[in-house]
């Protein structure tokens, strides 16, 4: 299979065929383990790319830097502090002023809106490390855990987003599954579940894929499933007096021993994109303990840590999937057309 992503802009899943989708998850794989081995070639060299931060991130800002630099690229950050975007200049005025000087440029903040005008106007392919409605680098490095970990195809796994399915993380995961063809359950309270028209894209995907997707209330759609996902309660950017409502809706929903025993499968295993609020180890899992008497929110400390392992190579695969974005839209020739097998 041939496929060329060179000078594409990376925004949602949706912009992309299943076939594309696929070849991104190889290419991952091919340059992980290429620099576990030792033997990463660089193929970015020269290239210099901006990372534009409205939210804050630990895991996309040093997967991209990393990622960057093991392909021979120089990187520029500029978080809300450093740019005028959005209160000085305009988004418009900013993607041609950074077109112009770099080759690639990273945007992780609000409303997707923001991301699709840059790219718009940047002529130079632009990346979504997070917007209010997608994550996409989030979901190639999800997927490519869940394949390393069942030696399985994603056509055969199934995976339930237990939760808040309302922003990126659920989102991301419905329209994935089913580029994918897998076994995609959204299990949340029915005013928290995906929006109409998010389903409407999956669903339509999923009638090329043969994906079987459910949104549903109901916990007992976890039985059988190969994968818990999860995220935090309350989303970036949402005011603190959401938690309360918040809370009180999604506590039957935890990620605890006993909704792992209702899959019925001995070896379930949880993802988690995090941060994620399992114990008292930060300030705001100490604010919600004050506040409500819970030492743990979306996912108890037993079961995070129980599946450490998962979670932490699922941060890890930020890397290598983000590496091979950046690889694929930005490298010319052999790596951007070759065939991939995997």
């Amino acid at each position: 299979m041939s496929v060329d992503l060179h000078g594409r802009s990376f925004l949602r899943e949706a912009d992309f065929t299943p076939e594309e989708w696929a070849w991104l998850l190889r290419l991952a794989g091919d340059l992980k383990a290429a620099r576990r081995a030792g033997a990463e070639r660089r193929h970015l060299t020269g290239k210099n790319i901006a990372l534009l931060f409205e939210k804050t991130s630990t895991r996309t800002r040093c997967a991209f830097e990393v990622g960057a630099h093991d392909q021979g690229a120089h990187v520029t950050y500029l978080d809300s502090s450093g740019s005028q975007l959005g209160h000085k200049e305009s988004i418009a005025d900013t993607a041609r002023v950074l077109g112009r000087m770099f080759d690639g440029i990273e945007y992780r903040g609000f409303g997707q809106e923001r991301v699709e005008e840059l790219a718009a106007g940047a002529g130079v392919p632009v990346w979504n490390g997070l917007t209010d409605q997608w994550h996409p680098t989030q979901m190639l490095a999800d997927q490519l855990t869940m394949i390393e970990h069942t030696g399985r195809p994603l056509s055969e796994i199934s995976v339930a987003y237990v939760g808040d399915a309302r922003f990126n993380e659920a989102n991301s995961h419905l329209v994935a599954g089913a580029l994918s063809g897998m076994d995609m359950r959204i299990i949340a309270p029915e005013p928290l579940q995906n929006e109409a028209e998010v389903r409407a894209v999956a669903e339509r995907i999923a009638g090329t894929t043969g994906a079987r997707l459910t949104v549903t209330d109901d916990l007992g759609a976890v039985e059988g499933v190969d994968f818990v996902s999860t995220d935090v309660w309350v989303s970036m950017g949402e005011p603190g007096d959401a938690w309360t409502e918040r809370i009180g809706l999604l506590r039957p929903y935890q990620v605890n021993r006993a909704l792992l025993e209702a899959t019925g499968n001995a070896d379930v295993k949880v993802l988690h994109c995090l941060p994620a609020l399992h114990d008292l180890g930060t300030a705001v899992g100490r604010q919600v303990y004050e506040a409500t008497g819970l030492d743990a929110l979306e996912i108890t400390d037993e079961v995070f840590e129980a599946n450490a392992d998962v979670i932490f190579d699922e941060a890890e695969n930020r890397m290598h999937t983000i590496k091979a974005v950046m690889v694929a839209t930005l490298a010319e020739g052999v790596i951007a057309a070759r065939t991939i097998a995997w």
